[in-house]
């Protein structure tokens, strides 16, 4: 009898050709990969051939997703700083400050209230549930991010700068959830969350952020002036630095996520050769594509549809207010009087700012954090509830995001993005 491990792995071969070859395709079709990926996971799952049984426990192996989704995470967040070469002022970054310091809160509390009054949670509850949603996915965005690094567009910069951060700063509000779970008594934590969960582990992820690559730059630099490394191999300094950065902020009690994110901005910025970072990129990107088929796959084969079911007035309560309301309506007034970066006379085009509040896509990193909640204390029904709202959300996201990307992307190249974008093109050396 054939093992069923062996026809997973005939499957995902053919899936892995099918999409490549079909790429050109694909990509002109109001469809995402991601879309595809969930499907096959579907047909993966119970509901189909049953090769993909995930599920041993209660909910599933949640250590397993963990794992999983958080090296697809911090592969992710390190390509969108790989991206970006735009020098560090406020005035540049001031789309991404608006996006991280209001309309993440705005994403959180709005969808905390929602949770409270509507689906009758506690505080607690309903601030975990806004943690683990409110964040926009940097793996199932990358089709509305940064084309590459001399793509100056406003619209993908915000959402490719968002997307690198907003994952790291959930994780305070993660905590906050959790611990008001574990303690309704908010004042026997809430100056040591402040103090480590916000300020300490924000600081600590900043500093090693530069710290590690810079270190690991130089002595890749020093040694290569003696002996160059093979070809091959150098790629793999990219991977190095992910772990490094990542593993020694963990160490540090600091966000991993927020520190791999300023380390692809440090990289950038740190090499002589202008080349080696462009591609470490390519090499990265074709990584995280690679993660994101087995995520997606896993995602759609532990879909039920009995649970569901149960939970589904509740899902499409979140998701209405989330998607129609409390992102479209965040992002519009955090961009209130924003100027483009290529333009001094006029503000952003109002199509940018609802595009910005739809492009609010929900994936990977809302499974990270809700598998993370799992092992740090949250089960039973609570558990089940927050589970299938949060699958259910991220389908619904992979759905009419990935039906809407491509339509709309084209009508704002067309209409807005050049009109918009008529200076010409940065290059690093501008930055320096």
């Amino acid at each position: 009898m054939i093992d069923i491990y062996i026809i997973d792995l005939l499957v995902i071969g053919l899936l892995l050709l099918a999409v490549t070859l079909g790429s050109g395709w694909i990509t002109r079709l109001p469809l995402s990969f991601a879309l595809i990926y969930l499907l096959v996971g579907i047909f993966l799952g119970p509901y189909g051939l049953g090769l993909i049984k995930l599920r041993q426990a209660e909910l599933f192996n949640a250590e397993l997703l963990e794992r999983i989704t958080e090296f697809v995470v911090i592969v992710s967040v390190f390509s969108c700083g790989l991206k970006i070469i735009r020098p560090l002022n406020f005035r540049v970054w001031d789309i991404t400050a608006r996006l991280i310091g209001f309309l993440m809160p705005i994403s959180i509390f709005g969808l905390a209230i929602v949770g409270n009054l509507l689906l009758k949670m506690g505080w607690g509850e309903a601030i975990l549930l806004g943690a683990i949603l409110a964040p926009t996915d940097p793996v199932l965005a990358s089709e509305v991010q940064l084309t590459d690094t001399n793509d100056r567009d406003e619209l993908r910069f915000g959402l490719t700068s968002e997307g690198g951060l907003n994952d790291a700063l959930a994780f305070p509000f993660v905590y906050f959830g959790i611990n008001a779970i574990k303690d309704h008594n908010w004042h026997n934590w809430l100056k040591e969350w402040v103090a480590v969960d916000l300020i300490w582990a924000i600081a600590a992820g900043i500093v090693m952020g530069i710290i590690v690559p810079k270190t690991v730059v130089w002595l890749d630099q020093k040694i290569q002036k003696r002996r160059s490394a093979e070809k091959l191999m150098e790629d793999f300094i990219a991977v190095s630095i992910i772990l490094l950065t990542y593993t020694l902020t963990e160490f540090v009690n600091g966000y991993g996520f927020l520190a791999v994110f300023v380390a692809g901005l440090v990289v950038q910025r740190s090499y002589r050769n202008r080349e080696k970072p462009l591609e470490q990129l390519e090499f990265i990107e074709q990584l995280e594509k690679l993660m994101e088929v087995g995520t997606i796959l896993l995602l759609g084969s532990i879909l039920l549809f009995q649970p569901m079911l149960d939970y589904a007035i509740q899902s499409l309560v979140v998701i209405v207010f989330l998607f129609l309301v409390i992102r479209p309506l965040g992002a519009w007034l955090s961009t209130i009087g924003q100027r483009h970066i290529n333009s001094h006379r006029r503000n952003l085009h109002p199509g940018t700012r609802w595009l910005f509040g739809w492009f609010g896509i929900r994936g990977v990193g809302s499974l990270y954090y809700l598998a993370y909640a799992f092992g740090n204390g949250l089960k039973g029904e609570l558990a089940e509830q927050i589970a299938w709202i949060t699958y259910t959300t991220i389908v619904v996201s992979v759905v009419v995001h990935g039906i809407s990307t491509t339509p709309l992307m084209a009508w704002y190249e067309s209409n807005i993005a050049q009109r918009q974008n008529a200076a010409p093109p940065a290059t690093i050396d501008e930055f320096e």
